[in-house]
């Protein structure tokens, strides 16, 4: 029996509603990756990008135990305080010996690293899920193009973070 124009309008209703779903539901998880990335960044980048008012100084690495570095913290800002102890995440561009530019987060003895090593290493979890972003964007949406874009802008994010630390 021949298809007539009667019923192929219901199938390609249905395809266009799939469609429109498709790039919905993989447009909301593209979106949920790359808010998940802020979110995860943000929490150091604060204190690195939003340096008015914050204490700011050097530390001198003295001891590494688990994910923690400790060492004394000299203040160059004013208003900022020198402490014996300050504690900085432990990482691979954190050695015992070296001193860096670091900022205080308020209400605690912890620090994070300032200036753009510090800047582009608490971006290094946005430029991750710029990576996972840019798979879901090619494979979900089909929108090639604006995935090389996403995938080489969180490539060169990661890599110029390991690059300056």
């Amino acid at each position: 029996m021949p298809a007539t124009a009667a019923s192929r309008a219901p199938r390609e209703g249905a395809a266009v509603a799939l469609r429109l779903g498709r790039l919905a539901s993989m447009g909301t998880v593209a979106a949920l990756i790359l808010i998940a990335g802020v979110w995860a960044s943000w929490g150091t980048a604060q204190h690195v990008m939003l340096t008015k008012g914050r204490e700011q100084g050097t530390m001198r690495v003295t001891r590494c135990a688990g994910d923690v570095c400790t060492g004394p913290y000299t203040p160059a800002s004013e208003g900022s305080r020198a402490r014996d102890r300050v504690e900085i995440e432990r990482t691979v561009a954190v050695k015992r010996g070296q001193t860096y530019s670091v900022a205080v987060k308020p209400g605690s003895s912890d620090v994070v690293r300032t200036g753009p090593s510090g800047l582009l290493y608490s971006w290094v979890p946005f430029g991750g899920a710029l990576l996972l972003a840019s798979v879901v964007v090619a494979g979900g949406l089909r929108m090639n193009r604006t995935a090389w874009v996403l995938g080489g802008s969180g490539l060169a994010l990661i890599t110029a973070a390991f690059v300056v630390l």
